[in-house]
């Protein structure tokens, strides 16, 4: 018998399904396939770098291959031979177990801990800021402590240049009474020589001085209120940038310490070798080192520097000064001290020579006496009942003999001669005596005239030594100048004349 076949049993494909039913499922399928595929890469894509996503046209073991090779370690030859594996230099999590160290991961997405995240952010932010604030406050605040130094330092200094100051014009003042006193010497003794000279050279030379000091005086004071202007500024901002730092109780020092510098002004700090300390950041106006506080550093810096070379240079000016003025009143006391030696010798020459001349006068005087006697006895008395016989001229004898015209005696005229002699010689010894007696008065006027200089110029020596003395202050000598006066003797206090 005849078998009729299906005519689908006469074709090679055995489904049953139509194709394009079949062709519609595999298309929807492959579609499903193809969004599952691109949603999967998306989503793995969303979480990974760029540069992980693998190439479609490598085999995955072999793309993930080729990916981590650079993460694996580096092998090192030593010296010996051996060699070492040492991880990649850079960021990333080192695995020593698999020897790869992978870069530091960022994803495109927030993570589930990204609320956490940002406000550790924030809190770090918030962190940065106050430390920022920390350590600019500690840096104004060692800035104002140094200018607080510096402040005390030149007023130290003020103090030992005003002193130095006020010895100067003491100074002066004892030149004042120098030339004062050496004015009460008496006229002959006036006669200018080198002690005048030196005292006006050391007047001179002291008011040089004292311009000096005076100019030293202003510039420091100028210099002192800048420092003390910049000290205020610094402080303003230093209690500003205390505020944002009152919740974080740690020491300015210590964060100075941790920042690895001591100061960011002091310039005579010795380096350390230590590893170097964090630079001065820039400054910027909206963070904590702001361009205000990078100013008033920096007028510190400048001030520093500046009343450093103020303070040496006033240092200097002291003690040249001080060892000027010593040498300029040793030296006019020397002078002094001269003068009244050679008014010495002088009065000693003089006292020498008036003591020959006043023995010269009492010889002359005693001569003078013999001569007054010699004419008295040889002129005779003054009364003729007082002549004896021997001596008249009219005795027997003489009349007897003078009878005749040509017999006449020469004893008369020889007397007459002698008193005459006698008497003119008597003369000139008594003007010779008044001029003993006049020059040995001027002597003598001459020797107390050097006596009173030698006096005052000693005077002088002991008063300048005495006054120069640390002990003795401006005021006193200033009363001294004011009130004294040697030629009157010195007025009694108010206490001495109180019962």
């Amino acid at each position: 018998m005849r078998v009729l076949a299906h005519p689908a049993e006469r074709s090679q494909d055995t489904r049953i399904g139509a194709p394009a039913w079949r062709e519609a499922a595999q298309a929807m399928s492959r579609t499903a396939h193809i969004l599952t595929d691109r949603c999967g890469q998306e989503a793995v894509t969303m979480w990974q770098p760029k540069d992980s996503v693998l190439d479609p046209n490598v085999a995955h073991h072999l793309g993930r291959a080729a990916y981590i090779q650079p993460w694996r370690f580096r092998v090192e030859m030593l010296k010996g031979g051996s060699t070492v594996e040492k991880p990649l230099p850079g960021e990333g999590v080192t695995l020593w177990k698999g020897k790869m160290k992978p870069p530091a991961w960022y994803a495109r997405l927030p993570l589930p801990l990204h609320r956490k995240a940002r406000a550790l952010q924030t809190t770090e932010v918030v962190h940065a800021h106050a430390r920022g604030a920390r350590l600019t406050a500690a840096r104004l605040g060692r800035a104002q402590h140094q200018i607080n130094g510096r402040v005390r330092q030149l007023l130290r200094q003020r103090e030992v240049t005003d002193h130095r100051l006020s010895e100067v014009r003491k100074g002066l003042l004892i030149n004042q009474q120098s030339v004062k006193l050496r004015g009460y010497r008496p006229k002959s003794e006036k006669i200018p020589d080198k002690a005048d000279s030196m005292l006006t050279w050391e007047k001179e030379e002291l008011k040089s001085m004292k311009r000096k000091m005076e100019k030293d005086m202003e510039k420091s004071e100028v210099l002192l209120k800048t420092l003390a202007s910049c000290r205020d500024t610094l402080n303003f901002y230093f209690k500003e940038r205390l505020q944002a730092v009152d919740l974080m109780n740690q020491p300015l020092d210590k964060v100075l310490e941790q920042a690895g510098r001591h100061s960011w002004v002091n310039l005579s700090r010795a380096p350390t070798p230590r590893t170097q300390g964090q630079k001065t950041p820039p400054p910027d106006p909206v963070g904590t080192y702001t361009p205000e506080c990078a100013l008033a550093l920096n007028e510190a810096k400048r001030l520093l520097v500046e009343s450093k070379d103020t303070l040496v240079e006033m240092a200097k000016n002291v003690v040249d000064v001080r060892e000027q003025q010593l040498q300029i009143s040793d030296r006019v006391c020397a002078s002094l001290a001269q003068k009244a030696n050679e008014t010495l010798e002088l009065k000693e020459r003089l006292n020498m020579t008036l003591g020959l001349m006043r023995g010269t006068i009492l010889r002359c005087t005693k001569y003078n006496q013999e001569m007054y006697t010699t004419h008295g006895l040889i002129k005779g008395p003054l009364l003729k009942v007082h002549l004896e016989t021997g001596e008249k001229l009219d005795r027997p004898l003489v009349r007897m003999y003078q009878r005749h015209v040509g017999t006449q005696l020469p004893e008369a005229a020889r007397l007459a001669q002698g008193t005459d002699k006698l008497q003119r010689h008597i003369t000139h010894l008594e003007k010779n005596l008044d001029e003993l007696l006049a020059k040995h008065k001027n002597l003598t006027w001459g020797l107390n005239c050097k006596n009173i200089g030698h006096e005052v110029d000693s005077s002088v020596v002991r008063l300048r030594l005495r006054q120069r003395q640390p002990h003795v202050c401006y005021e006193q000598a200033q009363r001294l100048v004011n009130d004294w006066d040697p030629r009157t003797p010195p007025p009694r206090s108010k206490s001495s004349t109180d019962p």
